[in-house]
């Protein structure tokens, strides 16, 4: 593994995408709320609404023409069925209608009559579509019939009317003709002049063609159109119905829910994907541990088939091959702020991983606050006698009071210094004790793994960083926040550290990290868990988990034995 680790592509525009929609589905909440909301919408309105319905009748528009069964003769000519459209929906044609309904005991006015009236054109038709909704099958069937009979009388009125305005205009000018002509004929005799008799013949030509106009006018067939479809009593009521209802709620919901989501992941402070992780903390993703349902104790390395195990083993081979690492090999695992089970499981399996690969590994716990690694180990941790130098400047406190030794099946052993409680914190954590033993790192083959309490949390870390000076960061992608990545790498690396890369864990559940919190605040009361250890004093400082503060942070009152 290289330190430099290549950026995200921005432009990588599908990555992108599935990345956002990957990021949409972790709010699973938002999305089944907006679903929900969608779907009671849906059937609200399929169930609680009341029932409507429509009937439809179509009349097919004709014009006025004198011989329907001539040659070349056609309906159409002279209509404008957009004007026709409007006419249908006009107020003469609604005060018609609602006159025939009044006379069959339906009082209703034009204006309510026309909001139920919807009139149509099918395309490259002369057919208009009257569809009414009312109440009733049998007020939609009558309302729709005297409506389009309603259109049809009053065009043909309108034909009538124009064809009687047509014939008086042609008699207006057949009139003074006449008297032309009666006055000539009585001025006609024998000698008569010439004028006088092509005057005459001239006057009854053209009473002639204005006699076979107005003819032709009284002669013309006037049906404005006819009734093709009559309006029938529906059967069943207008509406998309009850499960297209629900389909269009469920889609509706779901994309309130999307949007909801979005607007969730906008304002989320925490580490929306890994891409994020890795520009907000300087540093490459080491891997993500699977979630293993079976509970075989702290050590996942030794048991058969875990692919937790083997995932502690991916990231201890690629911590192997990483320079900054291999020139040092000491690593400080930590945590960003919170529970540190997660930190300790994690310390434990990598020196395991470590020893499987042949390394002599020692395993400091730093946590002199809240210290449960021995415990956590069980019978797999015994003690065994420290080194010469550390037996000889042994004075029953930390990190020289004891050592032991933790068998893992099947992979080896790796030496653990277990952490107690300490009166001074950052003292201990700064004695010369601590850097010889960090110097053991310096061994051929040597491997010092160093547990610190969160770093966000108290400021262990920053007296351990000069000595380690490689850091791993274990957290919960969905609890951890972007600026406290940024924090991380801003002490770390004024403090002269590096961040070796992050290894996230699968969320625990509310009940479990409910245990823990409890049992970690018993450990805080009672010490180092024995049973008659006696609870901080009154005048501790609480803790406030501020980053900002400093290494004096709070003494504990050692057991009577430990003094």
């Amino acid at each position: 593994m290289t330190p430099q680790h290549r950026a995200p592509d921005d432009q990588d525009e599908p990555a992108l995408l599935r990345d956002q929609f990957r990021q949409l589905l972790r709010y699973r909440s938002l999305l089944a709320t907006g679903v929900i909301i969608g779907l009671l919408g849906g059937g609200y309105l399929a169930l609680g609404g009341e029932d409507t319905y429509t009937a439809t009748g179509e009349v097919l528009v004709r014009s006025a023409i004198s011989d329907p069964f001539a040659a070349g003769a056609t309906a159409d000519k002279g209509i404008n069925i957009g004007s026709e459209r409007q006419t249908a929906v006009s107020d003469t044609v609604g005060t018609l209608a609602a006159g025939t309904l009044l006379k069959a005991g339906d009082d209703v006015t034009a204006r309510k009559l026309l909001a139920g009236l919807q009139v149509t054109n099918p395309p490259n038709t002369l057919t208009l579509r009257f569809s009414y909704t009312g109440d009733t099958p049998e007020q939609s069937r009558a309302r729709a019939e005297a409506l389009a009979g309603a259109y049809l009388a009053h065009r043909k009125a309108r034909t009538e009317e124009s064809i009687e305005n047509m014939a008086g205009g042609y008699r207006a000018q057949l009139k003074p003709l006449e008297e032309k002509r009666d006055l000539l004929e009585e001025q006609a005799g024998a000698a008569a002049a010439e004028d006088v008799t092509s005057a005459r013949a001239n006057i009854i030509v053209s009473i002639s063609e204005l006699s076979r106009k107005i003819s032709e006018l009284k002669a013309l067939d006037t049906t404005p159109g006819y009734l093709n479809k009559k309006p029938v009593a529906p059967t069943a009521p207008t509406g998309p119905g009850l499960p297209l209802l629900l389909g269009l709620g469920g889609v509706v919901g779901l994309a309130l829910g999307l949007l909801l989501s979005w607007v969730r992941l906008v304002f989320d402070p925490a580490v929306r994907s890994t891409r994020e992780l890795v520009h907000s903390l300087g540093a490459p993703l080491l891997g993500t541990l699977p979630r293993e349902r079976a509970a075989g104790g702290l050590l996942a390395i030794g048991r058969g088939g875990s692919r937790l195990a083997e995932e502690y083993r991916a990231v201890a081979f690629r911590l192997a091959y990483d320079p900054s690492f291999a020139e040092s090999r000491r690593l400080l695992v930590t945590s960003p702020r919170g529970d540190n089970a997660a930190a300790a499981a994690a310390a434990a399996n990598l020196a395991a991983a470590f020893a499987e690969m042949g390394r002599d590994v020692l395993l400091v716990e730093a946590d002199l606050r809240t210290p449960s690694l021995a415990d956590d180990l069980g019978s797999a941790a015994h003690e065994v006698r420290p080194p010469r130098w550390a037996a000889e400047e042994s004075d029953g406190t930390w990190p020289t009071g004891g050592r032991s030794n933790v068998d893992v099946p099947g992979s080896g052993a790796f030496a653990l210094i277990p952490g107690t409680t300490a009166d001074n914190v950052p003292r201990a954590l700064t004695s010369p004790s601590v850097g010889r033993i960090v110097a053991e790192a310096d061994r051929p083959g040597g491997v010092v793994i160093v547990l610190a309490p969160p770093v966000l949390s108290y400021a262990d870390v920053v007296a351990l960083v000069d000595r380690v000076e490689g850091v791993m960061i274990v957290c919960d992608p969905r609890e951890v926040h972007r600026s406290d990545l940024e924090r991380i790498r801003e002490i770390i690396g004024a403090s002269g550290g590096s961040v070796l890369g992050a290894l996230l864990h699968p969320a625990r559940g509310r009940l479990r990290r409910a245990e823990r919190r409890a049992k970690t605040s018993r450990r805080r009361s009672t010490g180092d868990g024995g049973g008659g250890t006696p609870s901080a004093g009154a005048d501790a400082p609480e803790l406030t988990g501020d980053p900002a503060e400093t290494l004096g942070l709070r003494s504990v009152n050692l057991p009577a034995a430990r003094r």
